[in-house]
Parts: C-alpha cells; sequence; structure tokens
C-alpha cells in the first residue's frame, strides 16, 4: 500500500473521530477515546509464514455509549491502527454489552463491525460480528475482542486488547 493511501485513510480516520467528537455536546450518552495496543496470534507459526505477526498495534478510536437498550449499554466504536499485517485498519461498529455482575464492571457482548485494511479480505471492506469483553476499572475500561480464522477473511485467529478512556 502506498504511503499517500496510508495517510488518507489516517485522515479519514481522523476526521471521522473529530467530527464525532465535536457533535459530543449536542448528543446525550458518555465518550470515551479508544487507545489500540495489543494483540495475540493463536497459530504463530501461520502467522509468521503469512506476515501477520504483528502484535503491537497502535491506534486511536472513539467510542460513544448511547445509554441502554434491551438490557445491555448501546455503543458505537470507530478508529483507525496499524494491524497484524503491517497496514491501516480502518472500522467502524455498533454493538451491546450486557453487564456479568450487579457493579456493571464485567461485560460480554457483540459488535456488528464495518473494516476495511489490505490485510483482511483481500483488502475489500467487510462486515462482521465480533465478541467483546470489557472490564471496567476506575478511570478505564479494558477490553478484549476476538478474530476467528474464517476463510479468506482472516487467516489467522487472533484476540486484541484495547482501553477506553472516559471522557467524563
Amino acid at each position: 500500500m502506498s504511503r499517500n493511501h496510508t495517510r488518507l485513510r489516517i485522515q479519514m480516520a481522523g476526521i471521522l473521530c473529530a467530527s464525532l467528537l465535536a457533535v459530543a455536546p449536542v448528543l446525550a450518552g458518555d465518550w470515551g477515546i479508544n487507545l489500540y495496543g495489543l494483540s495475540y496470534h493463536w497459530d504463530r507459526e501461520l502467522a509468521r509464514q503469512n506476515d501477520l505477526d504483528n502484535e503491537f498495534n497502535p491506534g486511536l478510536g472513539v467510542r460513544y455509549s448511547m445509554g441502554s437498550w434491551l438490557k445491555a449499554d448501546a455503543i458505537i466504536d470507530a478508529g483507525a491502527y496499524y494491524d497484524s499485517g503491517r497496514n491501516t485498519a480502518i472500522y467502524a461498529g455498533a454493538g451491546l454489552l450486557w453487564p456479568l455482575d450487579k457493579d456493571k464492571r464485567f461485560n460480554l457482548g457483540a459488535v456488528l463491525t464495518a473494516f476495511h485494511s489490505d490485510t483482511y479480505n483481500h483488502g475489500d471492506p467487510f462486515i462482521a460480528p465480533l465478541p467483546l469483553f470489557s472490564l471496567r476499572l476506575d478511570g478505564v475500561t479494558l477490553n478484549l475482542t476476538h478474530f476467528p480464522k474464517i476463510r479468506n477473511f482472516n487467516e489467522v485467529a487472533a484476540t486484541a486488547m484495547f482501553i477506553t478512556i472516559p471522557l467524563r
């Protein structure tokens, strides 16, 4: 992928994030900043063979919590990160997180996500449901998601970790 193409993707993600933050005072709900960072590839040898073994995945995004729906927290996430194949991935998704305890510290759910990266699905955009586990701590939420191995979409199963820092 060319540097100009990468810059364009990063600029588009930045514009999306800035646009979402600009409307924050108008919309009810809670905002957070997603800081992307780490992934683990379950078939390490296959990941190395396919040059999909990058496990440091820095990136930036936003999370908007829309409130409760179906006894779950409804969320929207969007952002960009440096993926396992060393390309810029951009994504946006909406999902639900159900609390697993009365204090809502442990949550489990799914996010229907639109992706685009040269690493996945032969570079074509696609939509996929992804599981999401979150642990709310004081001042930060730890998030874990799993990208299963799916023929023609994702060659190596990986689990990723990122944090969300609430703005309120």
